[in-house]
């Protein structure tokens, strides 16, 4: 090393590892939008597609639930699986997160930006 540059190699190395970290979080942020979850509710009569991120990309209702007496069950079968998949999304979410900052070597319990 350079006299008189101190630690220019340790900046190198942190800069280098800032941009491994950011890179690998673009990476998992592109992931969450391929990954799907299933909510599900009425024991499958009603199941909702979702992203890791919480997208809702599907709807799936069993055609025997359309009794028009029973309006009011369809809709929070309807609900209570869109909240089911919304649930197992961030749950998914927060794994994949702590995943890659176990990857990283960084503390389990550390709130990165999203």
């Amino acid at each position: 090393m350079i006299k008189g540059l101190g630690g220019l190699g340790d900046m190198t190395k942190m800069m280098k590892a800032a941009k491994e970290m950011q890179d690998r979080m673009q990476q998992m942020q592109a992931d969450l939008d391929k990954l799907t979850v299933t909510g599900e509710s009425g024991a499958g009569l009603v199941k909702v597609t979702a992203t890791a991120k919480g997208e809702l990309t599907a709807l799936e209702i069993d055609p025997s639930i359309f009794v028009p007496s029973e309006k009011e069950v369809v809709e929070d079968l309807i609900l209570a699986a869109i909240k089911d998949a919304q649930r197992r999304a961030q749950e998914r979410m927060q794994s994949e997160m702590a995943r890659i900052t176990q990857d990283l070597g960084l503390p389990a319990d550390m709130k990165l930006p999203f």
